[in-house]
């Protein structure tokens, strides 16, 4: 398998396991999203968007090594520019393990009228760049993968941050703009959803997630919907 040097160069930067995989192993791509192609991420209450995400997958990564779950990270710093494309093309198996992952899970978080996380999975497909996407398997497996993320997180965040209603694509701001999916979902082909941990333009939601706690018990919630969508596989 071939990749461009910039791909080969992420491939080191997103994990510290690398050898030859099981083609059944469980494998999770965890997406601190932005910057990329789209934005430079949200910022509110004195928070940036992009930080927070690094944040959490940091900490998220370091649960799921202690628990001997496989992972890779699509980017090595917080400030690394990975396009929605590279992104996906990660979680595909562009990675070190070269491998399809079992999970594409991208952390963000939102500014609105809101609190609590959200999660969006894409329910139809797109077309970008010439590639036309994500098939219809992709999508179903998509929307289990966030149904079951998001009931495994309610009760570690129950009395943190609420859980709101799983939303697709379509009903986010760059995905109502390109025809219903982002380019992230058009270009996977494992299971993609995103989640918007919180709204940090809520001063409840900033304080939480500005935390070491808050981050910490995020990453405790996403652990706990990556175990579960392991039970079920």
């Amino acid at each position: 398998m071939n990749f461009p040097i910039r791909t080969l160069w992420l491939l080191l930067l997103s994990g510290d396991l690398s050898y030859s995989a099981p083609k059944d192993l469980f494998l999770v791509c965890i997406d601190p999203g932005h910057p990329s192609e789209t934005s430079d991420g949200s910022s509110a209450n004195g928070l940036s968007e992009n930080h927070l995400n690094w944040e959490v997958a940091q900490r998220l990564a370091t649960k799921l090594k202690a628990k001997g779950i496989p992972f890779v990270v699509t980017k090595g710093s917080e400030k690394q520019r990975v396009t929605n494309r590279e992104r996906a093309e990660i979680a595909n198996g562009a990675n070190s393990y070269q491998m399809p992952c079992t999970a594409f899970i991208r952390l963000h978080c939102d500014t609105g009228g809101g609190s609590g996380f959200m999660w969006y999975y894409p329910d139809r497909s797109g077309t970008k760049e010439g590639v036309t996407g994500p098939p219809h398997d992709v999508r179903a497996s998509s929307r289990r993968l966030a149904e079951t993320m998001n009931e495994a997180m309610k009760p570690v965040l129950k009395g943190t941050l609420g859980a709101n209603t799983i939303k697709t694509d379509a009903q986010t701001f760059v995905g109502g703009k390109q025809g219903g999916v982002l380019t992230g979902s058009i270009f996977s082909r494992v299971p993609t959803a995103l989640i918007e941990m919180c709204f940090i333009n809520s001063k409840g939601d900033a304080e939480i997630i500005a935390s070491a706690a808050g981050q910490d018990k995020m990453a405790d919630a996403l652990l706990a919907g990556i175990e579960a969508w392991r039970a079920s596989h």
